[in-house]
């Protein structure tokens, strides 16, 4: 499947209040050239940062997605991404004058509107899909939540929604390129259980709900005088209940929020930063849900495309640190230090050397016969490695310790001999947050992939 990148032809804006915040916020969208992705840039603060559209910016999903990139936020984006999704739009930037995105009607409708009216404009570069070749899963067995990806040669989304509401009931919405998108998906409206409401206020959120953003779902019976009051505390005029719901909006469609549901999971899943070719099946999804199966993918990615870049190990080229500058950042001495080199390091990645020989004292009782090197020690070696990564992270490296807290997937492809060379190459998974280290590593002998497993570590300050 090959197909295009496209952007927007020209600039277009809309202005509305954020649902949480309740500021008054104008959004323009800008075309942006070839490989751009996704960026948010808050126009209203010194210097214009810019925030990516990615997944290791999430940093809350209680109601809504909010990204934060250098200390910037912009909230409530999940809506303004799926409207770009579901046009299939890959290169856009997006100006915001406050720290959230309008929520307007409560849909994607009329971001999608303003979207075709800019025009959409074909570029000249084929899109990078992720095409998923194997099962992927995210369970969350507490919350009885799973999404699922399997292979197939487009992108489909089914979602299915059940929430032991009688009024709801179990939904079902689905999203395939044959649908279209404008009229089946994008105006399906954000939905909250009555009960919810005044607890959205103390805790100081929907600020800009005005009860005609949303779907206000009643599953049990309520009196009018309360139903006064709440409109009160909203500054709205007084409604009823109509089968259900609150009488101030009628449904668009019999399973809209199974709808909003999917709405949501496309604009959580662009934070991938990449198109998907598989289907997507999810059960019970929300924020939290979407954007963690996001960074399972991310993390598939990731390792995909470190097993295409093999290193390549020059023993005649001086190395970043020798043995000597090693045993200044590493505690490990004989018989347990195993890296001799450091070739290449920076703040996502590092290759290390481990040169094997038959005087290594473990080869005395570890089938001396047939000398083969013990695989905890590849991972122990491999997880010294990674301590360089990283400890590269601190100022004053020496100062500090590097405790590994899991050692995941690890997978061992042939035996290592002496008169091997091990090369380990590890890149970062995830940005290093609190201290936290998650790794991805690969050892290799030659072109052959050896061993390979995830790592995590904590870097501590030693007391």
């Amino acid at each position: 499947m090959s197909q295009n990148q496209k952007t927007i032809r020209k600039a277009v804006s809309l202005k509305g209040k954020g649902l949480h915040t309740g500021y008054d916020v104008e959004i323009i969208f800008r075309p942006a050239p070839v490989n751009h992705g996704y960026k948010f840039q808050r126009i209203d603060l010194e210097g214009k940062p810019i925030i990516s559209a990615s997944v290791d910016n999430v940093t809350d999903t209680s109601r809504g997605t909010t990204l934060v990139e250098n200390g910037v936020e912009v909230h409530t984006i999940e809506h303004v991404l799926a409207s770009l999704v579901g046009l299939e739009l890959d290169n856009v930037l997006m100006e915001f004058n406050g720290p959230e995105a309008p929520i307007l009607d409560g849909s994607a409708k009329m971001y999608v509107e303003a979207l075709k009216k800019a025009g959409i404009e074909e570029q000249d570069a084929e899109k990078n899909y992720f095409i998923v070749k194997e099962r992927i899963v995210f369970r969350d067995e507490e919350n009885d939540i799973e999404i699922v990806a399997y292979p197939d040669d487009h992108f489909s989304v089914d979602v299915m929604v059940d929430y032991n509401s009688k009024v709801l009931g179990h939904q079902y919405a689905s999203y395939h390129p044959t649908h279209d998108f404008e009229k089946e998906i994008a105006p399906s409206r954000t939905f909250v259980f009555f009960y919810e409401l005044e607890m959205l206020l103390k805790h100081n959120l929907i600020k800009g709900g005005d009860l005609q953003n949303a779907i206000v779902i009643m599953e049990n019976e309520v009196s009018q005088n309360e139903l006064d009051r709440m409109a009160d505390l909203f500054n709205k005029p007084h409604v009823k209940v109509k089968e259900g719901i609150l009488n101030n909006i009628d449904l668009r469609f019999s399973n809209e929020p199974a709808r909003h549901k999917l709405l949501d999971i496309l604009g959580d899943l662009s934070l991938i930063g990449q198109p998907v070719l598989g289907k997507i099946v999810a059960s019970r999804p929300g924020h939290s849900a979407n954007t963690q199966f996001a960074k399972i993918i991310k993390e598939t990615i990731n390792k995909e495309l470190s097993r295409v870049a093999i290193p390549k190990y020059d023993p005649t080229k001086e190395p970043l640190y020798d043995i000597n500058q090693i045993k200044k950042l590493l505690p490990h001495r004989y018989p347990f230090l195993l890296v001799d080199k450091i070739t290449e390091l920076d703040d996502k990645s590092v290759i290390g050397i481990k040169n094997v020989t038959l005087n290594e004292n473990f080869f005395m009782g570890h089938f001396p016969a047939e000398p083969i090197m013990p695989g905890v020690l590849q991972v122990e070696a491999m997880a010294q490695v990674g301590g360089i990564l990283a400890l590269g992270q601190v100022d004053d490296p020496e100062n500090y310790q590097t405790l590994f807290l899991k050692i995941d997937k690890v997978k061992f492809k042939r035996k290592v001999i002496p008169g091997d060379t091990i090369i380990f190459r590890l890149e970062l998974l995830t940005p290093i947050r609190r201290g936290l280290v998650h790794m991805f590593g690969q050892a290799f002998v030659g072109n052959e992939l050896v061993m390979e497993g995830e790592l995590m570590a904590q870097v501590s300050k030693i007391k």
